[in-house]
């Protein structure tokens, strides 16, 4: 049975965010409970652009709150991570009533959701709350240089491609690209961070820097599962359009999260270190 989902709304001391709430069909209490961030470059996308995904983290057994973060130009760097982080506290502080007593905390996100997701992940840890249980990042943009092989290959990074020009609009000046929050990828501390699954694609343009994310998450001893999905091209596609070319995506994705999430449930909760 498919998961199902309703409209919600994340009220967080006088600001409020849409969101959608993906469901089980037949869920258990406790669910695991997941922040999703959607991609779109950080200009673009809405509630509807990741749907596809989020049913998936949902039938993997998660109650998954996909928020409507706000976007740059209008709101550059950090106001959609600051908004995010208010309502991953908002999440915590009732994640019994989203998904019962003793509910896991996750984040997780592609792309520019995905950066949104692993800047949730170093301000929990740095401010030490709220606790989270994992991290799941879909080809994470984490480093704005836009220099690697497969951004090369993609023919993407040059002024007026959409990897560019989200980043240019997101960060409104060069200096915020040595922020940590911003640019992870350039973090000098990675250490003590919930453990993550990093998923790209062979094609995808972030995909080089996704794997570089993993490799500097495991060089700081962070527990690390990575993934490459084969068989479409997603170069200039959401996830969900990604999905739809390559149906078997589908059910390697499912298995992917239902075993991070029960796997990290399960675990006990580490002690947040910087």
């Amino acid at each position: 049975m498919t998961a199902a989902w309703t409209e919600a709304r994340l009220d967080m001391d006088g600001e409020a965010l849409a969101a959608r709430v993906y469901r089980p069909a037949m869920p258990l209490r406790p669910a695991p409970l997941v922040l999703h961030l959607h991609g779109g470059c950080f200009v673009d996308g809405d509630l509807d652009c990741s749907a596809h995904l989020c049913r998936i983290m949902a039938e993997a057994g998660a109650v998954v709150v996909s928020i409507d973060y706000p976007l740059a130009p209008e709101h550059p760097f950090p106001a959609a991570l600051n908004l995010s982080f208010k309502a991953l506290g908002r999440l915590s502080a009732e994640r019994s009533k989203w998904a019962g007593r003793g509910a896991r905390l996750f984040v997780a996100g592609e792309e520019a959701g995905a950066n949104l997701a692993t800047a949730l992940s170093l301000m929990a840890r740095d401010q030490q709350a709220p606790p989270l249980a994992g991290q799941i990042l879909i080809s994470p943009m984490v480093d704005p240089s836009l220099c690697t092989g497969s951004i090369h290959a993609a023919s993407a990074g040059a002024s007026g491609c959409k990897w560019a020009d989200g980043w240019h609009l997101y960060l409104g000046s060069a200096d915020r690209a040595a922020h940590p929050y911003a640019a992870p990828l350039g973090s000098r501390r990675l250490g003590g961070l919930a453990p993550a699954l990093i998923v790209t694609s062979a094609d995808c343009p972030i995909r080089d820097e996704s794997l570089a994310y993993a490799e500097r998450l495991r060089a700081g001893g962070v527990s690390v599962e990575s993934h490459l999905l084969e068989g479409t091209n997603c170069s200039n596609q959401s996830i969900d359009a990604a999905i739809e070319a390559a149906p078997a995506w589908e059910t390697v994705l499912r298995g992917l999260f239902g075993t991070f999430l029960a796997e990290h449930s399960a675990a006990p909760l580490r002690t947040i270190r910087a």
